[in-house]
Order: C-alpha cells, then sequence, then structure tokens
C-alpha cells in the first residue's frame, strides 16, 4: 500500500514509519524536523502548526491511507496543535482525494465535550472503578487542554467526510512490539491501563486494510 505518515518522527509515528516499511509498503513520512529518518521513505517537511497546503496536498496525494501519530510533545505547553494540524491534513486530503485517514486519540476523550459533543457520558463504558473516580479526575485536571484539543480533533475527523478511524490508547509505554494487546469497539478496553506505543502503531496499520473499522473509535490496551 501507499501510506502517508503524519508527525514520523514522534513516539508512535516512528513505530508506524517502522513497521510500515519493515511490511514493504510505499511510505511518505511527514515531519517538522525529519532528521535520521529511513532512507527508505520519501521525507517531506512540515510545520503542521502552520503548513504550507500545497507540501501537505504533494504528500497525501495518491495515498491509499495517511495515518496521524500527531500530539504534543509537551502536552501542558503545546495544546492546540493536534486540531489544528489534523485540520491542515483534512483539507489536503479532501484537495486531493485521498480518503482514508486512522488518527490517534487518547482514552479520556469520550467524556470530554466539546462543540460537536457538547454532552458526552459522564463515564466512558470501557471505564472501571478507578478510571471512573480516581483515575480520570487526575488526568483531567492535568491534561485538561490537550484534552480539549484532542475532543476538537475528533470533532474534525468526524466532519470530514473521509473514511476515519480514532484510535484512543491510554498511557502510552515504550516497550517493544508484540502484536498481542486487546481492542474495543466504541470505548475503552475495561481494566486496561497502559499499551505500547509499538502495539499502538501495529492496530493502526492493521486497520488501514479493513473496511469495517470505518467510522469507528477504538480502545486498546495491552
Amino acid at each position: 500500500m501507499k501510506l502517508t505518515i503524519f508527525a514520523a518522527t514522534g513516539g508512535i509515528g516512528r513505530q508506524l514509519l517502522d513497521q510500515a516499511l519493515a511490511a514493504g509498503h510505499d511510505v511518505t513520512a511527514v515531519a517538522r524536523n525529519p532528521q535520521n529518518l529511513d532512507s527508505r521513505a520519501r521525507v517531506v517537511t512540515a510545520d503542521l502548526s502552520a503548513a504550507d497546503p500545497a507540501v501537505l496536498a504533494s504528500a497525501v496525494v495518491g495515498s491509499d491511507a495517511v495515518l496521524s501519530g500527531l500530539g504534543p510533545r509537551k502536552p501542558r505547553s503545546e495544546a492546540g496543535i493536534t486540531s489544528r494540524g489534523t485540520e491542515a491534513i483534512v483539507t489536503a486530503m479532501k484537495a486531493t482525494g485521498a480518503r482514508r485517514l486512522i488518527v490517534v486519540s487518547a482514552a479520556p476523550i469520550g467524556t470530554v465535550p466539546s462543540p460537536g459533543r457538547p454532552n458526552p457520558p459522564k463515564h466512558d463504558p470501557g471505564d472501571g472503578f478507578f478510571m471512573r473516580h480516581l483515575g480520570s479526575r487526575f488526568a483531567g485536571a492535568m491534561f485538561r487542554a490537550h484534552y480539549a484539543d484532542l475532543a476538537l480533533m475528533e470533532d474534525i475527523v468526524r466532519d470530514s467526510g473521509l473514511d476515519w478511524t480514532i484510535s484512543r490508547p491510554p498511557q502510552l509505554k515504550d516497550k517493544p512490539l508484540t502484536g498481542i494487546y486487546q481492542t474495543a469497539r466504541g470505548k475503552n478496553v475495561r481494566g486496561g491501563t497502559t499499551v505500547s506505543r509499538a502495539n499502538v502503531a501495529h492496530h493502526m496499520l492493521a486497520m488501514t486494510e479493513k473496511s469495517a473499522t470505518i467510522h469507528q473509535v477504538f480502545g486498546i490496551a495491552d
């Protein structure tokens, strides 16, 4: 497949790139500072906080799937970049006719209000006692602006008219790829508190070839 990977130097983006190349895909890697990326990938330099539409269009044209690992490196100081960057990606895809989009969000976002979902459920149906009563409150207090931006990003994706899928992992860990993980359609994984970035990337790549995952949200956990 011909794939475009945004934020290819990030934690999930780097895993997407490595696994996609290992599987033999034709990959375009997009990053703000693309030093030391695998030479087998076509590299496009783009700053998604102030993206050049023509550059982004050149990155996604002809792609069978676009995968985004976009997110702030410092969630408490770079809030806003995910929604702005995703809107730029969506615009480029619509301009070039690219259809398939898979993005990373976060496990708590199902309960975060947004313009498109002003009254979300109080609890995610997959959350157990700890997340309902303690974990979600702590995370919300720590990353309120970041979560609001991710909720807005999800609105942009849902309203895009594209063939989208949203992945909502819990706390991300730098552990090796196992390919063994749990997923839940439309909710978080019950009892799932962590997941490796490698496994998130593995699931995202697997979904590029599964039409049943279009217009779906998936929880994932190790």
